[in-house]
This record gives structure tokens, sequence and C-alpha cells, in this order.
């Protein structure tokens, strides 16, 4: 085991992703993007007296964690979730727990990114073609999630380079994580863009 792979565990990542390297170099920058703020934000919205919210924001950076391979973090911010419905010292010593796994988890990115550079392309934005050709596996994947069928969390890790061509790879990102987590009517909200 490497010294990060307790933080991001990238063979986990990649299998997630049917050893996709480039989709997943794509899931760890998005990640770093929309979630290297993500504790200050749920400071913020105790303070303005909003803990569903702040809940939220631990929920959806607890499935974007699992995503990647990131267990720990992943973990901790499940107990935050639970916890944020409390109030009290609790609360700000987890989030300062969660606040330091999330800067360990950013910097063990920031090494792997830095290290797969050399050879890294950056894929191509979705085509028109390529959503088309994804169109019947797109369709198939809003009807199990409408039945709330587990089938639609194997066919996201085993389409999930043609999924994430087709629907961009933050809308893929978004309707993986909801639906690792079960929430699979979340996950048929951020899908149905794709489905207009």
């Amino acid at each position: 085991m490497t010294p990060t792979q307790h933080i991001l565990n990238t063979a986990d990542g990649l299998d997630r992703l049917m050893g996709d390297a480039d989709l997943y170099r794509q899931l760890l920058l998005r990640f770093r993007k929309d979630y290297q703020h993500a504790v200050a934000q749920m400071r913020q919205l105790l303070a303005e007296g909003i803990p569903v919210a702040a809940q939220r924001k631990a929920h959806s950076l607890k499935g974007a964690a699992g995503m990647i391979g990131a267990q720990e973090l992943h973990h901790l911010a499940g107990v935050t979730e639970a916890g944020l419905g409390a109030s009290g010292r609790e609360v700000h010593a987890g989030l300062d727990l969660l606040e330091r796994a999330l800067a360990s988890l950013l910097l063990a990115i920031t090494s792997h990114l830095d290290e797969t550079q050399h050879d890294a392309a950056m894929p191509a934005a979705p085509s028109s073609d390529a959503t088309a050709d994804a169109r019947p596996l797109i369709e198939r994947l809003a009807q199990l999630l409408d039945d709330g069928n587990g089938e639609a969390i194997d066919m996201l890790e085993q389409s999930a380079t043609m999924l994430a061509a087709s629907l961009g790879v933050a809308m893929f990102q978004e309707v993986a994580a909801a639906a690792h987590e079960f929430d699979f009517e979340a996950a048929l909200a951020a899908l149905a863009p794709a489905l207009a």
C-alpha cells in the first residue's frame, strides 16, 4: 500500500471506471474544483442557520469521495452528515476532522495529477454524435433509476466511458455519485437534461 492509498485509492477509483484513466483524471479535476471549499461552505450554512443545506453538502461530498476512491473522506463525510443535525462542539470538532481529511485528499489528488500529467490527453467535449449513439443506453439507465433498480449502478460502472463521453464528466459524476448512495431519485433528476 502506498503512503497515500488510505487517502486516495487510485486503483479503487479506476476500477469503478473500468480502468479508464482519462475519465478518472477528469473526475479528480472536477472533484478538486467543486469540493475544495466544501467544509467552509458547510460552516457558512450552519452559521446562517441552514443545517439541512449543510447536510446536503456533506452528502454530496460523501458520494463524490466514494466515486474517486477516497474512502477515508467518504466515511468522515457520512459521519459529518449524520452529526450535522445536532449542535454544539461535537459538530465543529467533526468539521475540523473533515477539513483536515479534505486537505490531505486535495494534496493527494494534486500529487496524482502531477504524476500522470505527462501521459494524460484531455478528452474532447461531448459531441452530439456521442450523445446520439448513447441515447438507448441513457434511456435504459433512466428507466432503471426510475424503477429503483440496483442494476443502474452496474450500468454506470460498466458503461462509464461511453456515458461520460455522451453526458459530459460533470453530469456523469453527479448521476453516478447519487446512484452509489442509492439516491435514485436525485440521480434521475441529474440525468434529466440529457433526456430532454
